[in-house]
């Protein structure tokens, strides 16, 4: 904790990869939470996640395999093999083989788990961990995002952007509920009209109405965001090329967050839309991201900010995120 960020680490629900990052040949290296974590995907195909280091002699599980240097472990089975001597490790955390072993240690011969494993789930072509620094066991479920399904044929490829942010998760959330920002800090026409903004248990969900800047002109869009818990969000643009952005946030620490963008853009007569309009909502959210984190980098966060009308519902939305500290700051 900081003067700059006083803020913890909320609980939740957070993207920590794509699926497609995940294969069954070898283990992956994570930091996130302050934490280090492996993550491995079983021979049946499921994705796992453990504290990262060995309870036999603290190697890494995502390190290490023979002639490859940078990372991975040997995935055998449902287990992940430590490098350093062998032991093999399933999802459940508990170990599976010790292969030199003729009198194994108590903890293992009850096949009780010596490392801790994490809730996964794995849906919208994404890998969530659940982080809770409490160890409490989940209280909500990831939203499906229907458009992101791999046998959605109406919808395209993803087009994946990821960015290492320093600054806390919910400095990046409040952009949702900013509306005044969109002007000066992207230059749009105007500042955004906020609609129907709703806080409802873990949702929040919103929409502004703007006038958009494409090839062909300016045109009236609407951007209407969601969020589900404090790290998964999807923002759907209409009124130039259906877009859907998931915008999902996970803290590394206190300090630091990784911003996972995958754009998904509805089809045309069966085809995926490129060029044009369809690249420029893409790269116009990209610059806008790099135009928010020279603000982010260098932001005070201020308990108590002096705010005026028309500044949106920061009150509200900071008593909504709230709930997802175990901790007062």
């Amino acid at each position: 904790m900081s003067n700059r960020i006083p803020m913890p680490i909320p609980f939740g629900w957070f993207q920590v990869a794509y699926s497609h990052e995940l294969t069954s040949d070898e283990s992956v290296p994570l930091r996130y939470f302050d934490t280090d974590l492996v993550m491995f995907r079983t021979e049946s195909g499921e994705a796992k996640v453990l504290d990262a280091y060995c309870p036999h002699m603290g190697a890494h599980l995502g390190y290490g395999i023979r002639g490859k240097a940078g990372g991975g472990a040997e995935v055998k089975g449902d287990s992940v093999i430590c490098p350093f001597h062998g032991w093999a490790y399933n999802g459940e955390g508990k170990c599976t083989d010790v292969p030199y072993a003729t009198n194994l240690p108590p903890k293992v011969a009850r096949c009780e788990e010596v490392i801790r494993p994490w809730h996964v789930r794995e849906l919208n072509q994404c890998i969530f961990v659940w982080y809770h620094p409490d160890n409490i066991d989940p209280t909500f479920e990831p939203d499906v995002v229907p458009e992101a399904a791999a046998d959605n044929d109406d919808w395209g490829s993803f087009k994946i952007k990821t960015w290492d942010i320093p600054t806390h998760t919910q400095e990046v959330g409040e952009n949702a509920v900013d509306a005044a920002h969109f002007l000066y800090v992207h230059g749009t026409k105007d500042i955004p009209t906020p609609e129907d903004v709703v806080f409802d248990g873990i949702h929040r969900s919103g929409r502004f109405v703007s006038k958009l800047k494409t090839p062909k002109g300016d045109v009236n869009g609407v951007i209407a965001n969601a969020s589900t818990g404090p790290g998964q969000a999807t923002v759907r643009f209409s009124g130039i090329c259906d877009t859907v952005l998931m915008a999902n946030l996970t803290p590394v620490d206190r300090e630091n967050s990784k911003a996972f963008y995958a754009f998904i853009q509805k089809k045309v007569d069966g085809k995926e839309p490129v060029g044009g309009v369809a690249d420029a909502i893409v790269a116009d959210i990209h610059k806008q991201m790099e135009e928010d984190i020279i603000i982010w980098e260098r932001k005070q966060y201020f308990e108590k900010p002096l705010l005026c009308d028309n500044d949106g519902p920061f009150a509200k939305f900071r008593k909504w995120y709230a709930q997802f500290y175990t901790e007062d700051f």
